[in-house]
């Protein structure tokens, strides 16, 4: 298990109307490192935020392919979103993440 720093593992939080009602039940959802597990997770969420964490669960998202046609008949571009991995983070009862709060 390669050791990874903390802003390595947390890339970004996921802010969507599903989970503005999940961080109401306590748990935040975070874009993490594909290579991160719940164990580098959930430290790193204990020691930037210092709440204490219930449980993680994880998640791949697979990209999507996406086509567009060219003007003129010249035929169709194809490509695919990236692959990212999710993490949803359960926090204990009164713990909060402000950072989330704010948006």
């Amino acid at each position: 298990m390669a050791q990874m720093w903390m802003d390595d593992v947390l890339r970004r939080p996921v802010i969507t109307e599903k989970n503005t009602i999940l961080m109401e039940q306590g748990q935040y959802t975070f874009v993490v490192a594909p290579d991160a597990n719940k164990i580098q997770i959930r430290d790193a969420v204990e020691r930037l935020f210092n709440v204490r964490v219930k449980a993680v669960n994880t998640l791949n998202v697979k990209g999507q392919e996406r086509s567009r046609s060219i003007k003129k008949g010249r035929g169709k571009v194809t490509g695919r979103e990236s692959t990212i991995k999710k993490a949803v983070v359960t926090l204990f009862p009164g713990q909060r993440i402000d950072v989330f709060e704010q948006v």
